[in-house]
């Protein structure tokens, strides 16, 4: 007790789990904000005689590399020699689920326009607590159940499109780039869970998962693209349009950031609060959308987005924490 008066703490504003929370939330919803104007502009650009960006492994493999070195950057300033116990075989697992997200999630823009790829996303936290029960046998309140029922709805009123006429091509209610949107949730289920388990097996921290994870899917990614020769086709692709290079650059810097946030969020938080920060930002994301690009929507499809976001909303205030089964 003695020991306990001589020595008082100083604490930071750091300290407060609500300052804590307030600039990792900030922190994502500016980074993502931007991240996403430059996804739309570099996967949805117009480059003139028809040709399009259809180099998702590629764009994933240079995030990939900006995210590493970020992290490397950040170990270094904050963390010192402080070592990671996290097997490294978990690690490459996650790297794999993750990977396969990102890469189903930016190929998916070639065949959906940007609000249904972000609206599709934002159902991350379904597969998340799908999975939660599945694997890790978490028991969940009644009232997370009736939130995911709500998005559920509104996704379908998002997607549902009446057909006019059986021969117009464009009336699917479920084509390629949705299965690719449903694949890339899937695996960012996996994402959370993998990220779960190493935070609470080996309290790892947020800049270690970040370089690790990015290092073992640069490693896939880099096989990946040398592989299928894409790579070669990337950079004459930026030879004919060289001021990609620069929004690439600041795609990957902006993904930096906000992946740092990200990460922040898991550690300290978990996955479930990190996909319900990510999905609230995703809303305003789709007003941008909107209003910069042009992606009108129809009136059904403004209620169904609503209804999504209202669902995440009663989520985050009512469906709090699983119980351990």
């Amino acid at each position: 007790m003695a020991a306990g008066k001589g020595a008082p703490r100083h604490s930071s504003l750091w300290d407060n789990m609500r300052i804590r929370f307030i600039i990792c939330f900030f922190g994502v919803f500016v980074c993502y904000f931007y991240y996403g104007i430059l996804q739309e502009t570099i996967t949805r650009g117009d480059y003139g005689h028809g040709e399009k960006f259809r180099f998702a492994r590629t764009l994933v493999f240079i995030q990939c590399i900006i995210n590493a070195l970020f992290a490397r950057i950040l170990i270094q300033l904050f963390e010192g020699p402080k070592p990671d116990l996290t097997t490294n075989w978990l690690y490459a697992l996650c790297s794999l689920s993750y990977v396969g997200a990102m890469v189903s999630s930016n190929s998916a823009l070639l065949f959906v326009n940007y609000p249904t790829q972000v609206l599709g996303k934002s159902c991350k936290p379904i597969p998340v607590m799908i999975l939660g029960v599945t694997i890790l046998r978490k028991k969940y309140p009644i009232a997370k159940y009736l939130c995911v029922l709500l998005i559920v709805t509104g996704v379908a009123l998002f997607l549902y499109k009446p057909n006019k006429s059986s021969t117009v091509a464009d009336d699917h209610v479920f084509g390629f780039g949705e299965m690719l949107l449903l694949l890339s949730l899937t695996l960012d289920g996996l994402t959370g869970v993998a990220q779960d388990h190493m935070k609470a097996r080996f309290q790892t921290t947020a800049n270690y998962m970040m370089l690790n994870i990015n290092l073992w899917s640069t490693l896939v990614l880099g096989l990946a693209v040398m592989w299928t020769g894409e790579v070669w086709d990337f950079l004459s692709f930026t030879e004919r349009h060289p001021s990609i290079v620069y929004n690439i650059l600041l795609f990957g810097l902006t993904s930096a950031l906000g992946q740092t946030f990200i990460f922040m969020t898991v550690v300290y938080f978990g996955p479930l609060t990190c996909s319900i920060v990510t999905t609230t930002r995703k809303f305003f994301t789709i007003l941008g959308s909107v209003i910069l690009f042009g992606n009108v929507l129809t009136s059904m499809q403004w209620v169904g987005t609503v209804l999504v976001f209202l669902g995440l909303g009663l989520d985050a205030k009512f469906g709090k924490g699983p119980k351990k089964h």
